[in-house]
């Protein structure tokens, strides 16, 4: 990451920002000077994280929402529209991954959690953002997907095919939007990252095999820096 505050005066979102990659990539755009809003369901969580911010020089807004709620992310950019004109960076990185299980056992509750979280609101914020990113000298989009979008797995049918339409919704939206305006957007499979999910996912794995989460927030710094080409796609791995 070079140095400074190369991102003053810009204005990052970054959801599901209270916890894992979401929360070190909201802390490392904070450190390159952007002001972030961070949004997620648990308050005590983001403030903890506002907390980080604030201790490394940066600053950021706590913007609590639900994404499980029909006009939750409405509210959320009617708020954040009648503050700022423009919107530099949309990190998506909130997901919620239902419990592994044959696709003949799929909880539809838990089924249905899934494609709210990981896709719906996914197109809700593309919808309700567009206007603000496409008033930035150069909107930005990176969206958090896994492998197992793109190639599906036994037992990860209902967090895979979310993600599959996740990866979808974003790629048709970067084709749309490319010959008309600077915005442009990244997919991001963060690979074996030490988070919550990862664990929920890998009982018994040891946590000190995989990288650490700041690496994957660091990375998405680095990619906005270099800047990238409308509908980018890589993996994040460990700097050697």
């Amino acid at each position: 990451m070079t140095s400074g505050k190369p991102f003053e005066g810009k204005l990052a979102l970054v959801t599901g920002s209270s916890r894992g990659i979401g929360a070190e990539a909201a802390k490392a755009l904070a450190k390159a000077g952007a002001h972030v809003i961070l949004t997620g369901r648990d308050v005590k969580a983001l403030e903890a994280v506002e907390d980080e911010i604030h201790d490394l020089g940066g600053s950021s807004t706590i913007a609590p929402v639900d994404l499980t709620e029909a006009d939750g992310i409405v509210r959320l950019a009617s708020a954040i529209s009648g503050r700022w004109d423009k919107l530099d960076f949309l990190v998506i990185s909130a997901a919620y991954l239902p419990t592994l299980t044959p696709v003949t056992q799929i909880d539809q509750k838990q089924f249905s959690q899934a494609i709210t979280v990981n896709v719906l609101a996914t197109q809700a914020l593309l919808a309700s953002f567009d206007p603000m990113l496409k008033r930035a000298d150069a909107g930005r989009v990176i969206g958090l997907t896994s492998s197992v979008g793109s190639d599906a797995r036994a037992y990860w049918a209902a967090y895979g095919s979310t993600k599959a339409a996740f990866e979808s919704l974003l790629d048709s939206y970067a084709q749309e939007v490319e010959k008309i305006g600077n915005v442009r957007v990244a997919i991001v499979d963060p690979g074996a990252t030490r988070t919550g999910m990862r664990a929920k996912a890998y009982p018994g794995e040891d946590p000190k095999t995989v990288k650490s989460p700041t690496v994957v927030g660091d990375r998405i710094v680095q990619m906005l820096l270099d800047d990238f080409a409308t509908r980018h796609r890589e993996r994040v791995v460990n700097p050697s």
